[in-house]
């Protein structure tokens, strides 16, 4: 498999896990705390537990939080590599988009002095 189509396959599985509103919450909670227990980060959340633990472990599975034993606990935190990545792809998407905005717009201008020329 080549990069590219690896890379494209990170972005996607990124965007999924953040496609859910518990999942963003939970990094906003670990950006904040640095490190955080399932137990501590579900008491700031609407859900149980075990439900913390799942979210937690999509959000490992796409690279975005990491986990570690500390004796009794496992400590979470946040790993920004995959979060950096999906950011420079969408700002590549943007700068794109921009270019052919900005292409856009000098036909537009164009015609409107050829039309007027004319």
């Amino acid at each position: 498999m080549t990069d590219e189509p690896r890379a494209a396959e990170a972005v996607d599985t990124v965007l999924t896990a953040l496609a859910d509103p518990t999942r963003r919450r939970l990094l906003e909670l670990l950006a904040a705390e640095h490190e955080a227990t399932a137990t501590t980060l579900a008491e700031h959340l609407p859900v149980s537990r075990q439900a913390v633990v799942k979210h937690l472990a999509v959000l490992d599975a796409a690279g975005l939080v990491s986990s570690a034993r500390v004796g009794r606990e496992v400590r979470h935190t946040v790993r920004p590599a995959a979060l950096d990545a999906t950011a420079r792809w969408m700002a590549s998407l943007a700068a794109d988009w921009d270019r052919r905005l900005a292409r856009i717009k000098q036909m537009a201008e164009a015609a409107e002095r050829d039309s007027q020329a004319g």
